[in-house]
C-alpha cells in the first residue's frame, strides 16, 4: 500500500534552512525582493508554499539559481589537501505591491534613547 503513494510527494517542515542574504524595499519602479540561500533540492513551488504558509507572505514570483561549491586545494608540509564546498541555490523572491517595507532596518525606540543616554554621558 505505501509503495502506491506518489512518489514525487514531500512535506516539508519549517525546521528548513532559508538564510536571508539580502532584501530591498519597494521602490516606485520594482516591488520588493528578498534574497535567500536554501536548499539545492527545494523547488520554486516549495519556497513560495513555505514563506506564504509559514511567514504569510505575499510571495509574487520567485526565481532560483543553483551554485556548485568551490573547489579548494592547500599545499602543506604532508602533501596537498583537497576539498570541495557545499552546493547552494539562491532564492530571489519578489512580494507583491502590498509589502512596501522589507523591515530591515527598523528601530527600536527604547534602545536609541538609552544609546543616546550613553553618548550624552561620555561626552559630558
Amino acid at each position: 500500500m505505501l509503495a502506491k503513494m506518489k512518489s514525487g510527494f514531500r512535506m516539508w517542515m519549517p525546521n528548513m534552512p532559508m538564510t536571508l542574504v539580502s532584501a530591498r524595499n519597494a521602490t516606485d519602479i520594482h516591488p520588493s525582493s528578498a534574497v535567500f540561500r536554501v536548499l539545492p533540492r527545494m523547488t520554486k513551488h516549495e519556497i513560495k508554499e513555505y514563506l506564504t504558509k509559514i511567514y504569510e507572505l505575499p510571495v509574487r514570483k520567485v526565481n532560483t539559481m543553483i551554485y556548485l561549491g568551490k573547489r579548494k586545494q592547500a599545499f602543506g608540509k604532508r602533501g596537498i589537501a583537497r576539498w570541495k564546498e557545499r552546493d547552494y541555490k539562491k532564492a530571489i523572491v519578489t512580494f507583491d505591491r502590498s509589502v512596501q517595507n522589507v523591515g530591515l532596518g527598523t528601530r527600536i525606540p527604547e534602545l536609541e534613547d538609552q544609546e543616546a543616554n550613553d553618548q550624552h554621558k561620555i561626552t559630558a
